[in-house]
């Protein structure tokens, strides 16, 4: 009995070897996708990753955009529905630019004919010492007279026409106009009180202008009117004017707005009325962008 029991007792414990669940595994295909689609998301120049906080008005004044074409560009149906993370277009798409696809091929350096030769083998046209004797000039008998006519030939002064006149000092071009270009715009000034704050990079991005509660607001340049609103948090009631490619205007702490969105106005034209909304005192708050970045309209404006 005790014989069998010894014989059986290892083939119950084998059994149950067999009989235990096999060790839980992770499935990270879902994870290894997850990472593919983030590596192939669009970013760099050309594209806009929304933070905490922006609106789709913001993100186009930054960018120097109308908030309707980034809204398009995007296939976004609301302006106010952007989420935190999400990437957006802000050029056209036909202003991207094309990456390479293909590795990048390394071409080989054109090099000369090398001649072969042995150490000892002098180079071809060359005798003693490495010095190259061919091709022969032709040679005449010596004399007083020839070795006379071969002196002045050599001490002969140069020609008129083989002497070079000294170049003359450069004089320096006079510095061109700050908004010379292409989309040059030929501004006024959208009001006429006094300068109250000066453009400062960090602190003002534009000028602050003084004047009374309704006093005319007029476009400081041809354009067409991309924005009329309120939803620039510090900014009240906000006109923006984009005048071609590069450049925009904006007219901040209006009483009232006079032009409505897509409209096109000309310079000089009044768009809206001076007030104090999302502002501690009657002003106007004028800026100038060039392509998106905030310059010093003082630069651009005539003086007066």
């Amino acid at each position: 009995m005790i014989r069998y029991l010894t014989l059986a007792l290892p083939a119950v414990l084998l059994a149950g070897c067999f009989s235990q669940p096999p060790a839980p595994t992770v499935d990270r295909t879902g994870s290894t996708q997850s990472r593919a689609t983030v590596a192939t998301q669009p970013s760099g120049p050309g594209y806009y990753t929304v933070k905490r906080g922006d609106t789709l008005y913001r993100i186009a004044l930054e960018n120097g955009q109308d908030y309707r074409d980034i809204a398009t560009w995007n296939n976004i149906a609301n302006p106010s529905a952007i989420k935190e993370g999400q990437i957006l277009r802000v050029i056209p798409p036909s202003a991207s630019a094309p990456v390479a696809d293909g590795p990048v091929v390394a071409q080989p350096i054109a090099t000369g004919a090398v001649e072969s030769r042995s150490l000892d083998q002098a180079p071809s046209g060359a005798t003693n010492g490495g010095v190259k004797r061919e091709p022969k000039v032709g040679k005449e008998p010596y004399s007083d007279e020839a070795y006379a006519r071969l002196n002045k030939t050599n001490d002969a002064p140069a020609k008129p026409a083989d002497i070079k006149p000294e170049p003359k000092p450069e004089t320096p071009a006079p510095s061109a106009p700050v908004a010379a270009g292409p989309d040059e715009v030929p501004w006024q000034w959208p009001a006429s009180g006094k300068l109250l704050a000066p453009f400062n990079d960090s602190s003002n991005k534009g000028l602050d202008i003084a004047g009374k509660a309704g006093d005319p607001i007029l476009a400081a340049g041809d354009g067409k009117v991309v924005y009329a609103g309120s939803g620039l948090r510090g900014y009240g009631e906000l006109v923006i004017v984009k005048h071609n490619g590069t450049y925009l205007s904006a007219y901040a702490h209006n009483r009232k707005i006079l032009v409505k969105e897509g409209q096109s106005v000309t310079k000089g034209q009044k768009i809206a009325e001076m007030g104090n909304t999302d502002a501690d005192t009657v002003k106007l708050h004028f800026e100038i962008r060039k392509q998106g970045k905030p310059v010093d309209p003082a630069q651009y404006l005539p003086k007066r």
